[in-house]
């Protein structure tokens, strides 16, 4: 999915209530060690946004926990979570009968400040399809690659 002025973006909407969703955009690099985005929550009452999260090559990678939901369609017990390094980004994830995933995405900018702030929004999913779909719009949005 692109954006309206044709930047890439990654758009999460939560197939319970479609107005609740996440969004990757605005995403730059500056060396071939990182890539930098931002990310927005929305839900009814909520919008927050953090600039600036960093994706580095050496670091647990997004896509591979993605892809590694997705790869679990017929399910798992419990919570399993995922983070970048620098803490500011954040998502758990867990299925429930029916064939759904429940992501929870949690954005906190300045992770180690005294007094700061997060944010989350749960989207819904359903386990193969739009699980599979996400993590390839994921992949591409992180490598720059265009649909």
């Amino acid at each position: 999915m692109t954006s309206p002025d044709d930047r890439p973006c990654v758009t999460i909407r939560c197939q319970d209530n479609a107005s609740v969703g996440v969004t990757f955009c605005d995403r730059f690099s500056f060396d071939a060690d990182s890539v930098h985005y931002a990310v927005e929550l929305r839900a009814p009452g909520l919008t927050a946004r953090v600039d600036e999260v960093v994706a580095w090559i050496w670091d647990s990678d997004l896509t591979a926990f993605v892809g590694e939901l997705a790869a679990d369609y017929r399910g798992w017990d419990g919570e399993r979570s995922w983070q970048n390094n620098d803490r500011d980004l954040a998502v758990s994830a867990v299925f429930r009968s029916g064939g759904h995933v429940g992501l929870t995405w949690t954005v906190r900018p300045w992770p180690r400040a005294a007094a700061g702030w997060s944010a989350s929004a749960t989207t819904w999913l359903e386990a193969g399809e739009q699980m599979t779909a996400l993590a390839a719009d994921i992949r591409h949005f992180l490598s720059g690659e265009h649909q």
